[in-house]
């Protein structure tokens, strides 16, 4: 089964508590606090794996959660970080947030991504040890993991789309010209699910050449089979549109040249910009009347335009060149950038309360909601510091301390933020 779309929920281990502890030693009166810190939650990472080509496995299991830390114990005894959850989709694999469709990950290369980070473990009592406060009975609870629902996208990695309607000779194209072995047989929609196959050059030459579903009127409004996979030509840098120009289905090859390329201007603007290579097929149905006349009509709207009959090689050899030619024009395959998520949508979204507590004149703050937008905030940045503070009062936290007795120079602890209160 091919799938290459899915919708998950991903939660980051959550950070073990720290301790509260004394030391205790015989013929030592006052040995002090001692409690140890809670260890760090295990994150979700993804990691490519070239043995998978679908997203099948996430059909069935939605929700992915990783192990917490430990807490800490006495003895200055840290706990024992959360282990990572490893996730493995295939190459070319985009993870979006759900709600914004921010894009998290663009999973193309070999290296792992951490997607949702584990909660930092809270401090034991040793770290609250002063001048003035030296039996801290206090320590710090672990923040909560993150947690994300994601949408995985599968977009292929390859330097060549094929498109045409069905049966118009794709298959029989890419299964001559590659090791692809893709069903070939006559009638429609043969192909239902994406086929790469390398074309090699030889001298260590090659590039990758994607066979999609076959297009009909109304793909990009999800008529057909081609219209799920139209996502999967938006990383080619090029595209052969291959036309059956002897009219064998009863077709107008000139329509159906037309008909596609609506299709993908409807789905999305910049693939009717892509460089694109016109090649009639079927040519040993056609007569010449029918040949020059779809060839007159392609070169005068400026495609390079070619001949072939796929199942015996006739003129494949040309495509092939042609294509080489000008995919060393281009630039490589198309990378998505990462994305910020938008702060506004964490507060509006997650904010779903907070508690305020005070211990030995440190007033603590809980807010699990919290956590994503002061992992995303950078509090050496005087914009990104006044956007912090206009949440901490627009979510009602400033006037929560104000009510529990917090004064000028009081400290006020947000997870693993401190700071000083001022009015």
């Amino acid at each position: 089964m091919f799938v290459d779309k899915a919708v998950i929920k991903i939660k980051a281990g959550d950070g073990g508590n720290g301790a509260v502890a004394f030391h205790r030693e015989k013929y030592v009166a006052s040995g002090g606090p001692d409690g140890g810190d809670g260890g760090k939650g295990g994150d979700v990472v993804f990691v490519v794996d070239d043995n998978l080509s679908t997203l099948a496995d996430f059909k069935y299991k939605k929700k992915y959660k990783a192990p917490g830390g430990a807490d800490g114990s006495g003895g200055r005894r840290n706990g024992k970080k959360g282990e990572d959850l490893i996730i493995k989709v295939p190459r070319g694999t985009l993870i979006k947030e759900k709600e914004s469709g921010t894009i998290m990950a663009d999973m193309s290369d070999s290296e792992s991504v951490v997607v949702a980070k584990g909660g930092r473990g809270g401090w034991g009592n040793t770290h609250f040890a002063t001048a003035t406060r030296q039996t801290p009975r206090f320590a710090k609870s672990g923040t909560p993991g993150e947690e994300w629902e994601v949408v995985l996208e599968l977009k292929l990695l390859a330097d060549v789309g094929l498109l045409g309607f069905p049966n118009v000779g794709k298959s029989s194209f890419i299964s001559v010209v590659s090791q692809a072995k893709p069903i070939i047989a006559d009638y429609h929609f043969t192909t239902i699910t994406p086929v790469l196959g390398v074309v090699s050059l030889g001298e260590g030459t090659s590039f990758v050449i994607a066979d999609i579903p076959g297009l009909i009127e109304g793909a990009s409004e999800g008529v057909g089979l081609g219209h799920a996979f139209l996502r999967h030509v938006e990383r080619c840098r090029m595209l052969v549109h291959i036309v059956d120009v002897s009219g064998s289905e009863g077709r107008d090859p000139r329509e159906d040249f037309e008909k596609i390329n609506h299709e993908l201007e409807r789905f999305n603007p910049e693939l009717a910009e892509k460089p694109q290579i016109v090649v009639g097929n079927k040519i040993d149905l056609a007569d010449e009347e029918q040949r020059q006349s779809f060839r007159e009509y392609i070169e005068n709207q400026g495609y390079e335009y070619f001949e072939m009959c796929a199942p015996i090689l006739e003129g494949t050899k040309p495509v092939i060149d042609a294509v080489a030619a000008k995919l060393s024009t281009l630039p490589p395959v198309k990378r998505y950038e990462k994305e910020e998520i938008p702060l506004d949508m964490l507060v509006s979204k997650q904010n779903t309360g907070f508690t305020v507590t005070q211990e030995d004149g440190v007033y603590f703050v809980e807010a699990p909601w919290l956590i994503k937008i002061i992992c995303r905030t950078d509090l050496d940045d005087y914009e990104s510091l006044q956007y912090f503070q206009r949440v901490l009062i627009s979510s009602g936290i400033i006037d929560a301390l104000r009510d529990a007795g917090v004064q000028e120079g009081d400290i006020v602890s947000i997870y693993d933020y401190e700071f000083e209160f001022m009015n």
